[in-house]
């Protein structure tokens, strides 16, 4: 992770030559599609692995502040492994940010943005009424992160109408929310939630924008990560009796993949 992020930094500076030709839009919408590959890992434990197909838009304001609100959706199917397989469970995603920033237009040639802002991330995971090849009986999992975002964008103009973008975030991780349907394995359990406080996550892109007469266009590889801590313990009921207690363990999730966008 580190190794890429130095890499994408030296490839922003080299070959800086010009100042922006026109100033940014004032208002701009954005509509994007992307396509991902999300690695999700509970180390010792077990891990899921699956193709992501997303969309996604955006409104950004500018006029020295900067203003962005933007919402994704993904949908895709993840593979399950730990002592025993699942193949093929639904899963999909929901993501809402805020974000307030200061452009400086010009630092010799080039646009810098750092920013702040509020998101909130929703995952569904339902494996509910699929079996394992061990025998063991999936159900829903729901996550919800709350977080901060904080960054930076560093916007280089190219030749011929293109620029090109480097994105850095660390996201500051407030809350989470962890919901196992255990009742959708075993009708006699109860459900389980469990509070995540400890994590944090961190993100980085690289954007190529090309001009056009109505709408520029962009291409935008990305790399998203959510490292997360063991959460609290919570009581499991079994016929409303207590049965035992259980907890989220400490997980981390990759996604890695490319947006595609017309912004008008």
């Amino acid at each position: 992770m580190k190794t890429c992020l130095v890499l994408t930094v030296c490839f922003v500076f080299i070959g800086a030559g010009r100042g922006f030709a026109e100033p940014l839009k004032e208002h701009s919408l954005g509509v994007s599609t992307e396509i991902s590959y999300i690695m999700y890992d509970e180390p010792n434990v077990m891990e899921e692995k699956g193709l992501m197909y997303g969309i996604g838009a955006s409104y950004t304001f500018r006029k020295d502040f900067m203003f962005n609100v933007d919402a994704r959706y993904s949908y895709g199917h993840v593979d399950y492994k730990n002592s025993g397989t699942i193949d093929s469970i639904d899963d999909f995603m929901l993501e809402f940010r805020g974000l307030l920033g200061y452009d400086f237009s010009k630092y010799e040639g080039y646009g810098i943005t750092p920013y702040i802002g509020l998101g909130y991330r929703y995952l569904n995971d339902d494996s509910s009424g699929m079996i394992s090849s061990t025998g063991d009986r999936g159900y829903e999992r729901e996550s919800n992160y709350f977080y901060t975002p904080i960054g930076i964008e560093i916007i280089n103009p190219l030749n011929n109408d293109w620029s090109m973008a480097a994105i850095f975030e660390y996201d500051y991780f407030w809350k989470g929310i962890q919901k196992s349907h255990l009742s959708g394995a075993v009708p006699s359990f109860s459900d389980l939630e469990n509070d995540q406080n400890d994590g944090f996550g961190l993100r980085a892109s690289l954007r190529f924008q090309k001009k056009g007469e109505k709408a520029d266009f962009l291409i935008e590889p990305f790399v998203r990560y959510w490292d997360i801590e063991e959460s609290e313990t919570a009581n499991i009921t079994y016929n409303g009796v207590l049965w035992g207690f259980g907890w989220e363990p400490e997980n981390n999730s990759t996604e890695i993949g490319i947006r595609l966008a017309a912004v008008f």
